[in-house]
């Protein structure tokens, strides 16, 4: 209890004047976070539209596969990327590797389908009665999907928010597809991993109180979006 006391009050210290190591750190993972949500965002929600409201041999296994994916695990993620993003793969020609440019690369594979799962799971829970009704008034394609995502959008800025959560809060990627190095693509999750090796425990929990601070705040953010 001691220890979480004192690392408050040293987040508290870190923050307020402006250590240049840890607002550089901070910056860095909003930077990559909101990056790769927005890309996920752009990709996913199209994607989930499309497999909801078109029928297609295999779809139930496809929407299984994406709902297994969930749970990917993300040093398999940063695996992948990594044999992807290596000089050797087909990607190596991006020099992403060691990059915050790979980090993002390797959150948007990691996000990309909790938030079609989701996007999926909001717009099947959108009335059959709205459906029909938008049927009979003539709606062309477009704004009968249009019409859906809009009547399902609460639901899925909570897929975009837990996709944001899920970005902010992984690590095994980060260390894999970014190094870890100080300067470049070090981030919040990776700078805690690293402290804690290093026994320095107050500014770990420094770190994590202040991930823990940002989450809140995205959260909080959203929520007030959703009840306007």
């Amino acid at each position: 209890m001691i220890d979480l006391v004192a690392a408050f009050f040293t987040a508290i210290s870190l923050i307020t004047t402006f250590n240049p190591d840890v607002w550089e750190i901070t910056y860095r993972t909003l930077q990559v976070t909101f990056t790769s949500v927005i890309i996920s965002t752009i990709i996913a929600i199209p994607i989930g539209t499309l497999i909801t409201f078109h029928e297609f041999i295999g779809k139930k296994t496809l929407i299984n596969l994406i709902q297994t994916l969930y749970a990917l695990p993300t040093v398999i993620v940063g695996l992948l990327c990594f044999m992807l993003l290596s000089r050797s793969g087909p990607l190596g020609f991006l020099g992403y590797l060691f990059t915050p440019n790979g980090m993002i690369f390797g959150q948007t594979i990691l996000v990309i389908p909790l938030m079609i799962g989701l996007t999926i799971a909001a717009l099947q829970g959108v009335s059959p009665t709205l459906t029909d009704t938008i049927r009979t008034l003539g709606a062309t394609r477009m704004q009968f999907l249009i019409s859906h995502v809009r009547e399902a959008r609460f639901v899925i800025m909570a897929a975009v928010v837990i996709g944001f959560s899920r970005a902010i809060s992984e690590v095994g990627a980060a260390i894999m597809i970014g190094g870890n190095i100080k300067g470049h693509t070090r981030v919040l999750t990776t700078a805690i991993s690293l402290q804690t090796s290093m026994g320095n425990f107050e500014l770990s929990l420094a770190l994590g109180i202040i991930l823990l601070g940002i989450a809140l705040i995205i959260n909080m953010f959203m929520g007030v979006l959703q009840q306007r």
